[in-house]
């Protein structure tokens, strides 16, 4: 006998794949109510969270909007001796040029939105004044706010003015903040300030009192995202408030759409009839809702149905169900933008980013809450949701905006490096793979045998 064989055999190391590993003592999640709750939490907290959050909260609203735009606006098509479809079709042009709009935003680079900063206010600023032309600009429900593009369509310069100065704005302030000029209290109102009021001034020269609010709570957003002390916040809000007051307080008709807060009848002259009519929507929809497309108040009690209380026809047809849905839907893309802005380190991403989630929150805040009468109805759309493509453009691009903010986050950055990596399930097989197959080869043979 040799050495070698008499040497004793040493047996075989084991080698423990991954999924043989114990996992360490604790580290497993418990089962039950808390090991969910474990589980739903750390899915919450992945990288890429905000952008299928955002993604896909806005792809919901937007196709729920539609289905409810063609719901909603059927009969108003027929009373105008329109085709059924007629709003529904422009609806739809409109949400896929707003998608394309979309893609475009969420594809470039932030470079490029900061280079579209100057020239979207400058056009807005110029399209604001043309609307004050007689001959070009069209009053619509005694506001002047439109220029018609021959045709049926029809555009609201105002829609734009409110990206327009959420670029803008955080350009300016990223461009400050990296001077580290932000600490002094004239460099946070001026130019910001000023400018934002000319936009209002010109918007308020049409009467639209609806975008004035959604524009001066984007600038109250931006300051208190650039950490504008309590007493500068506190006198800008104060100074504001004073001057709505006397907008609405020279008003007959903003005073009457004050009076109606909270109101359950149409009042003298049937002042709050839309007010009224729409709470009677919500209140016969019960816990499902009487059917898509079953609504009794589009039939000509409820005044703009497809566009201002479109969400007054969703809780009649879909019920309390499908209003809370919608509710869901905008908390989601709410959180998920204010999620983006907190985590970002690029000041110009963290301005937009919070400026788009502001004016889409703002705005929906006061759609629904004057629906619901809680609020005195300010004629502004439910973003995403309601008829309109000259709101529905810009907000899809704004929701694009938010869409490569919450890709370009390191993280997230990170997290799709890797994905990309990944072998493809499905695609082109590598050079000099074959695959194995059943059929036999057969070798060929003159014609006509086998």
């Amino acid at each position: 006998m040799t050495a070698r064989s008499a040497r004793p055999a040493q047996p075989r190391p084991v080698r423990r794949t991954p999924a043989t590993v114990r996992p360490p003592r604790g580290s497993r999640t418990p089962g039950g109510p808390r090991g969910l709750y474990a589980r739903a939490r750390r899915a919450w907290d992945r990288p890429l969270t905000a952008y299928y959050l955002i993604l896909g909260g806005s792809l919901l609203i937007t196709v729920l909007g539609l289905v409810m735009v063609y719901s909603a606006s059927q009969i108003k098509a027929l009373q105008s001796g329109l085709a059924p479809s007629y709003f529904f079709r422009k609806q739809l042009l409109a949400a896929v040029l707003g998608g394309g709009l979309m893609l475009l935003g969420a594809r470039m680079p932030v470079r490029r939105h900061r280079a579209l900063a100057y020239p979207l206010l400058v056009g807005s600023v110029f399209l604001l004044g043309m609307v004050q032309i007689p001959g070009i600009g069209v009053s619509v429900n005694g506001n002047q706010n439109w220029i018609s593009l021959g045709g049926p369509f029809q555009m609201q310069p105002s829609e734009f003015a409110k990206i327009a100065l959420v670029l803008w704005a955080a350009d300016l302030l990223a461009r400050k903040q990296e001077k580290k000029l932000l600490t002094q209290w004239k460099h946070l109102l001026v130019p910001l300030t000023p400018v934002t009021f000319l936009l209002l001034g010109l918007i308020m020269l049409g009467g639209d009192m609806g975008t004035t609010i959604i524009l001066t709570a984007i600038l109250f957003g931006l300051l208190w995202l650039a950490g504008a002390p309590t007493r500068l916040f506190s006198g800008v809000l104060g100074a504001a408030t004073v001057l709505g007051a006397l907008l609405i307080k020279t008003s007959a008709h903003r005073m009457s759409r004050l009076a109606c807060i909270a109101a359950t009848d149409p009042g003298p002259g049937d002042q709050c009839w839309q007010a009224v009519h729409g709470i009677y929507a919500l209140a016969s929809g019960g816990l499902f809702g009487s059917g898509l497309g079953a609504s009794m108040e589009k039939w000509g009690e409820l005044p703009e149905p497809h566009t201002d209380f479109i969400f007054a026809i969703t809780g009649e047809e879909l019920g309390l169900a499908g209003t809370l849905s919608v509710l869901a839907l905008f908390a989601a893309l709410g959180y998920a933008g204010i999620r983006v802005a907190g985590r970002t380190e690029d000041p110009f991403v963290r301005y937009a980013a919070g400026g788009v989630t502001t004016w889409i929150m703002a705005q929906a805040v006061i759609n629904m809450g004057a629906v619901l009468g809680l609020l005195p109805i300010a004629g502004v759309p439910l973003p995403l949701f309601s008829y309109g493509g000259s709101a529905l453009l810009p907000t899809m691009f704004a929701v694009g905006l938010l869409i490569a903010f919450a890709r370009d986050e390191p993280a997230a950055r990170a997290t799709l490096a890797a994905l990309a990596k990944r072998k493809p399930v499905f695609g082109r097989r590598p050079a000099g793979l074959r695959w194995k197959t059943m059929r036999r080869r057969l070798k060929r043979r003159p014609s006509g045998e086998r």
